[in-house]
């Protein structure tokens, strides 16, 4: 049997042959084989972002750490490494390529395979190359943010019996430990108290504070700082170089910035920025630089010198000016709630800068903050910074929230500009007395420097004595919006004597009694001040009335300290059941009140309440007064008239008809 093929049965057929290279029965012909490859050629690798592909290999690679690199360091050449490690930091900062690092300085058997742990790796022998390339046997890594349970901890423990299979220790990397349940945490305190002696745990965790003090006890615990600006900038320049690519002192610096301390999240923005950059035709060797405005796009800020004059419009009080700004920014794309955001950072740097004028010349700060941030901080007072820090503050959260975002912070700003035009407390004070009116020493808000003012007595109690310029005292406003009368101060001479006696004097009353208590015995001066009322005071007799609950013994109490403060055993305090005075608590309340009364009539005060309506008067304090808040006894003694005399008190009453109108002629 033959079997003929298509063109000999067409051919019997009559009918015409198919072409050769036409479509077979069961459609096309599949295509022709590739050619061979030829033997040198090999695959493209896939790339590798720049944070894994210059991930420190080397103690001497990190950056920033010099201080866990100088402890790591001279533990392994003493030999005292511990079992147990607890790295914490921020994001980025390294933790767990330290612990990759303390993993191959464990196991690296040098280039000859004789050598001992070192803190220098070779690199090169099997346990280096093997921990490098993530296939290790004995070192293990487990991301605890995932296996949290219990059994996760106890496949650890099991495995922690065994002997290294290929190097010289077993390492487990427990990245997140932080994430670990309570119970898996005390599964692995045995453990990690008395680990075998052929492993070592290394954990990594961002939030220190959720680790059990008992973990923490455990372990050799290494706090990863963030890296420096300066540093950070100083090595995504090595890095850009290494890829062919160069940028500009400012957007390098700029990435450093927004990295914020992080390696990791500063290489991720650099590698976008070079592919963007070298997109648009800059970055490379002969090409430009990739500069500052193409780096605050791709992050989506404003240009750090429309920040600034966004600053300058908002302090000088032009809501037309700072609109332009956040316009021009909107429409460039930016986010306006990250312009925010600079312009409250941006605060916070003026802020230092007058704090610390030293910082002028930090080498570390950009040459804007320098130059322009120096001008504001010359130029702004720091309540006026502080004021739009805290509008700023709570503008940003309210941008968060709003539906619309452009609208949230162009009404921040408006705020912000509406706020530049109010006058400071002293022009207001300036404005209320007029600025003709007579001098009169004047502090507002508690520090700022005395203001002239006038057409008011400057005592508002009668217990304010004159002083030897003829004014009384002067009237304060503090900051919490009260009004304090201070007294006319002291001779220079007088302030600041003291004199040293080996007994004190013998109170002549009794509120000189209680001041005497003062200062020597807290307990006894409380239940003194509030719970006593003085029935007679007859040195060396003292009559009182104690409220009931008050303290016990308090008459013997105060009888001895008497007797030894003063030296004179003759002193004696008796209690009465009678009514009394009030104590001296009371009547400093009493004399509160009547000063608080004067001062809400007081002109000035009126005038202050007249321009303020929904204002309110607070608390009010003569200086004139004692520490009780009482006029000083001596000048109520000095007051009275030195002829005045008194008739006994067992005199007799005389009637008006009995008197002689010759006596009044």
């Amino acid at each position: 049997m033959t079997v003929s093929s298509d063109q000999d049965r067409s051919e019997e057929a009559g009918l015409p042959a198919p072409p050769a290279d036409g479509p077979g029965l069961f459609g096309d012909a599949p295509p022709p084989p590739a050619p061979p490859a030829v033997a040198d050629a090999t695959p493209a690798a896939p790339y590798r972002v720049l944070a894994r592909k210059y991930r420190p290999t080397t103690f001497d690679d990190l950056i920033g750490q010099e201080t866990t690199v100088r402890i790591l360091r001279n533990a392994f050449a003493l030999g005292r490494v511990a079992h147990a490690f607890m790295l914490t930091g921020v994001r980025g900062v390294g933790k767990t390529t330290t612990a990759r690092i303390i993993a191959r300085a464990l196991n690296c058997t040098g280039p000859d395979g004789k050598g001992g742990p070192t803190a220098d790796p070779c690199g090169v022998c099997p346990n280096c190359v093997a921990i490098l390339a993530d296939r290790h046997p004995d070192v293990l890594e487990m991301d605890a943010a995932s296996r949290t349970g219990v059994d996760d901890v106890r496949e650890i423990i099991e495995a922690t019996r065994f002997r290294p299979m290929q190097g010289r220790m077993k390492v487990f990397i427990i990245d997140e430990v932080h994430m670990l349940s309570r119970n898996a945490f005390n599964a692995l305190l045995k453990t990690l108290e008395e680990p075998p002696a052929q492993v070592t745990f290394i954990f990594a965790t961002t939030e220190l504070r959720k680790v059990p003090v008992t973990v923490l006890s455990r372990c050799q615990t290494f706090a990863l700082r963030r890296v420096p600006q300066v540093e950070l900038a100083a090595h995504f320049d090595r890095v850009a170089r290494a890829e062919n690519v160069t940028f500009t002192p400012d957007a390098l610096a700029l990435i450093a910035r927004a990295a914020d301390g992080s390696v990791r999240d500063g290489l991720s923005l650099l590698d976008q920025a070079i592919a963007q950059g070298t997109l648009d035709g800059e970055g490379g060797t002969d090409a430009a630089p990739i500069g500052l405005d193409l780096v605050a796009g791709m992050l989506g800020l404003a240009d750090r010198g429309l920040v600034f004059d966004l600053l300058d419009a908002v302090l000088e009080g032009r809501p037309e000016r700072a609109l332009a700004i956040t316009g021009d920014v909107y429409e460039r794309g930016g986010d306006l709630g990250v312009m925010l955001g600079d312009v409250l950072e941006l605060v916070h740097t003026v802020s230092r800068l007058k704090a610390i004028p030293a910082l002028r010349d930090n080498p570390e700060m950009p040459e804007a903050e320098r130059r322009r941030g120096s001008a504001l901080a010359e130029r702004v007072p720091v309540p006026v910074l502080g004021r739009t820090w805290q509008m700023l503050l709570k503008g940003v959260a309210e941008v968060e929230q709003a539906p619309d975002r452009r609208q949230a912070a162009e009404m921040v700003l408006i705020r912000l500009c509406y706020v530049a035009d109010l006058p400071p407390p002293g022009d207001v004070v300036r404005r209320v007395l007029g600025q003709d009116a007579s001098a009169m020493p004047m502090q507002v808000s508690g520090g700022s420097a005395p203001l002239t003012g006038g057409g008011v007595q400057a005592g508002l109690s009668p217990g304010v004595a004159p002083g030897p310029d003829g004014g009384g005292g002067t009237i304060r406003m503090v900051a919490n919006g009260g009004v304090r009368v201070d007294a006319a101060p002291q001779h220079a001479a007088d302030i600041g004597r003291v004199v040293e006696t080996p007994l004190a004097p013998s109170p002549r009353t009794w509120r000189e009694t209680v001041a005497l208590v003062s200062g020597r015995d807290a307990m006894l001066h409380g239940h003194l001040f509030h719970a006593v009322h003085l029935v007679a005071f007859a040195p060396p007799l003292i009559t009182i009335r104690v409220e009931r609950n008050s303290l016990p013994g308090l008459a013997r109490r105060l009888e001895t300290f008497l007797r030894e403060m003063t030296g004179d055993a003759t002193w004696q305090v008796r209690q009465s059941e009678e009514e009394g005075e009030a104590t001296i608590a009371e009547q400093g309340a009493e004399i509160i009140e009547l000063h608080r009364a004067q001062a809400e009539a007081h002109p000035l005060v009126q005038a202050v309440l007249a321009v303020f309506p929904t204002a309110r008067l607070g608390a009010v304090t003569d200086h004139a007064l004692d520490d009780y808040g009482l006029p000083p006894e001596e000048l109520a003694l000095e007051t009275l008239a030195p002829d005045l005399e008194f008739a006994p008190l067992d005199a007799d009453l005389v009637e008006e008809d009995d008197l002689d109108a010759d006596d009044f002629a």
